[in-house]
């Protein structure tokens, strides 16, 4: 591609007071509104003093920014050019914004957590968030925590985690089915330096809750990894009416049962680039699995031991470390095991592995929010950052809603590759009669998916005999 003007003279001049660089907040933020973002921010987020006036207004701009891409407070600047102020009502200077996160204290926090809940309960019942409604399928909840990079001293609560890297600590709660993107259900902001499993037990009995009340069918299971292992945790998951898929560290109990399971019980898994050998009529595959029963936390009283089944994943070690002779058990494979309380009966030990394997799509979601509103935690402020945190989840769940309207490639897409071919679109605003039009580009490549996005959140009144 070549600048077409390449010997004639090329001027530019910031003056056009009708453009609006991301247009496709209109239909978006009208989506937010007709999901009560602004009354429920209202209605619950209580600062008294004068910066925490129009909460639902500044919350819904927090979050109209996060859409648009903004990473920090001075990228809510996006809010404020061209023709915005002719589209929106409420866009507030970055400072304003600034100010108004900084009042937050953990109460206020806590009431945007309200929110935040209160805003998904309505914005499933707007798109199929949680994908079909048979209820035949599982709906899997996915719990971990990741850290968020911060630089210097002046960052309240920062501080040197698993990572080894210094930086707050988000445990997130995704919802999602096998063909359906993840959608955020709880969120939590820690100390740096706090353990994974910390508060994990209110946690998980917190998105359970946010869970329930959106009324969606079918079994539900959550899945952790070895940090979340311990009875607290599980209990509140299972009190939540779930079933439980966990990764169990190699302590000697679970050695113990690995040495138990008979040689022919274990089962070749067939990756996708397995081979068939057709003259041992058998899988070749590097992994394989067995299952045996096993009841978690016997070192607890009687009525606090949970029973299940230990599934074990064993690949042949390529460089085993024995020494000369016949080499032990554990030398010679590696071992994988989670616990798991679903029965052989709804899962066999392949399909559980398979099921369980697939608690690292919450990784994803991690690294999209890394990659849009967590990029930074802008503030000095704990109860600030926490309160970044909340909004930037609710951008999160506002833009997958979206994309899920939009239809068509954009169903699972990234919030990044939706906001880069859905929401920041340049559209010229033209006024005639009361009436707004907005021009967007010609042969704009996904004009289908927009305009299925703004005819969904700009349907015409309905109406009354």
């Amino acid at each position: 591609m070549l600048v077409s003007h390449t010997r004639a003279a090329v001027s530019v001049s910031f003056d056009e007071e009708n453009l609006v660089s991301p247009a496709g907040l209109v239909p978006v933020m009208r989506l937010a509104q007709v999901a009560g973002l602004h009354t429920l921010a209202d209605e619950w987020v209580k600062i008294p003093t004068h910066k925490g006036a129009n909460a639902g207004l500044k919350v819904a701009a927090l979050v109209a920014g996060m859409v648009a891409g903004a990473d920090s407070i001075d990228d809510m600047a996006v809010l404020r050019h061209g023709g915005m102020k002719k589209a929106f009502t409420g866009c507030y200077a970055p400072s304003t914004l600034g100010s108004f996160l900084r009042s937050f204290t953990f109460g206020h926090v806590k009431q945007l957590d309200a929110v935040a809940s209160r805003f998904l309960i309505n914005l499933a019942r707007t798109a199929p968030l949680f994908g079909a409604q048979s209820g035949e399928h599982f709906l899997f909840i996915d719990v971990d925590d990741t850290i968020i990079e911060v630089h210097g001293y002046a960052k309240q609560g920062s501080g040197y985690g698993y990572s080894k890297v210094r930086g707050l600590n988000a445990v997130l709660a995704t919802a999602s089915r096998e063909d359906t993107a993840p959608v955020i259900i709880a969120q939590r902001l820690r100390k740096g330096a706090a353990n994974s499993a910390r508060g994990a037990n209110k946690f998980v009995t917190e998105a359970l809750g946010t869970l329930k009340r959106t009324k969606t069918p079918g079994p539900v299971v959550c899945r952790f990894d070895s940090a979340y292992y311990g009875h607290p945790t599980v209990s509140a998951a299972l009190a939540g009416g779930a079933e439980v898929t966990v990764t169990v560290p190699m302590n000697k109990a679970v050695k113990r049962s690995i040495t138990q399971i008979p040689e022919e019980a274990w089962t070749p898994i067939k990756y996708t680039n397995a081979v068939y050998d057709e003259d041992a009529q058998a899988w070749v595959s590097v992994a394989e699995v067995a299952e045996i029963e096993f009841t978690a936390f016997t070192g607890r009283k009687k009525a606090e031991r949970v029973p299940g089944r230990l599934v074990v994943r064993r690949i042949p070690e390529l460089n085993p470390k024995a020494a000369q002779g016949q080499p032990t058990l554990f030398d010679t494979y590696r071992f994988h095991s989670f616990f798991t309380t679903i029965d052989a009966a709804t899962l066999d030990a392949v399909a559980a592995d398979k099921v369980h394997r697939k608690h690292a799509r919450i990784e994803q979601v991690n690294a999209d929010l890394k990659d849009s509103a967590l990029a930074h935690l802008p503030s000095g402020k704990f109860a600030a950052n926490s309160a970044w945190l909340v909004a930037a989840v609710m951008a999160y769940n506002l833009t997958r809603t979206a994309g899920i309207l939009a239809a068509g490639q954009f169903t699972k897409a990234r919030t990044g590759t939706i906001r880069r071919k859905i929401i920041n679109i340049p559209a010229r605003i033209a006024s005639s009669a009361r009436r707004q039009q907005f021009h967007l580009p010609q042969s704009w490549p996904w004009q289908i998916e927009w305009e299925n996005l703004f005819t969904a959140t700009h349907k015409p009144p309905q109406h009354v005999a």
